[in-house]
């Protein structure tokens, strides 16, 4: 085995933008297998208004009813001051994820404040998590580029996770939001990023269609720029319910993770459990009243 590849499950990902509303109970007998095959980083909850995502507005229940951490990271996402507040009131979380956005409009859509604006919230949430024993998290949202003809570049995206890193921000991941970069184009900006500030603690939550031969390409861009940090969902669930792109989905978990064995990874889940697992989240994507 080459190494060890933090992987993250997103199911907050995979459920925030459906239509109908999961119940509690099923979402922690959903997260309760996930932990019992081995899955140790679970971005499970979101502490923001329940008139935008109305599906995570049980997150400081889901938590509750879930088992204490132990060693594992539980992230939830907040997107403004209140939301961290929540975030330190709530039982078992261990992170915090904050959104930020190289594109000012997405950032506008997704946070309802300016990318100058929210350089300041960042210090401050950082502070709030570091009192409260949790760490924060940030996503470079847009971070692989936009439909919006907002400026892009990869010197952008280089100088966005310079000016994280000197803030004291130490896990950050760039988010291809919109599922618009090829394989190339991943590749080009992370190696761009790990040749300027390093591979630690950098990841890629990266959004894309479904088919089988995309998604490895995708991982093997993450994987050849030196990035050892992934991020996805089980049946490919989800997407970002304000980029406005039909939910494009996460990469497919039960894809990624067997072309990472293949690529001498390891990550520490038990890959024959990955079919009954994506057949369930796919189950929770289905309406059941349609």
């Amino acid at each position: 085995m080459e190494g060890r590849v933090v992987y993250v499950e997103c199911p907050r990902d995979a459920w925030q933008g459906l239509a109908h509303v999961i119940p509690t109970a099923e979402k922690v007998t959903f997260l309760r297998e996930l932990l019992k095959a081995g899955f140790d980083h679970l971005d499970l909850a979101s502490f923001v208004s329940p008139k935008w995502v109305p599906q995570m507005a049980d997150s400081e229940e889901v938590l509750k009813l879930l088992p204490p951490p132990d060693g594992r990271d539980y992230l939830a996402i907040v997107a403004n001051e209140r939301g961290m507040e929540r975030a330190l009131a709530a039982v078992n979380l261990t992170s915090v994820g904050y959104p930020f956005s190289i594109s000012e409009t997405f950032q506008q859509k997704n946070t309802r404040r300016s990318v100058e604006d929210s350089w300041p919230l960042v210090e401050r949430m950082l502070e709030l998590a570091r009192s409260g024993g949790l760490e924060l998290v940030v996503y470079v949202s847009m971070g692989f580029g936009n439909p919006y003809g907002d400026p892009w570049s990869a010197e952008m995206v280089v100088d966005f996770v310079g000016r994280l890193r000197a803030l004291g921000v130490r896990r950050i991941a760039v988010a291809d939001t919109y599922g618009v970069a090829d394989a190339e184009r991943i590749h080009a900006v992370l190696a761009a990023v790990t040749a300027a500030h390093g591979a630690a603690d950098l990841g890629a939550h990266l959004h894309s269609r479904r088919d089988p031969a995309e998604v490895r390409a995708k991982v093997d861009a993450v994987l050849d720029a030196g990035v050892r940090w992934l991020e996805g969902a089980l049946a490919g669930v989800g997407g970002c319910p304000f980029a406005g792109d039909e939910l494009v989905g996460n990469l497919p978990t039960e894809v990624v993770l067997p072309h990472l064995e293949e690529r001498g990874f390891s990550s520490g889940m038990r890959l024959a459990e990955l079919d009954r697992l994506a057949a369930a989240a796919d189950r929770l994507r289905s309406d059941p009243t349609a």
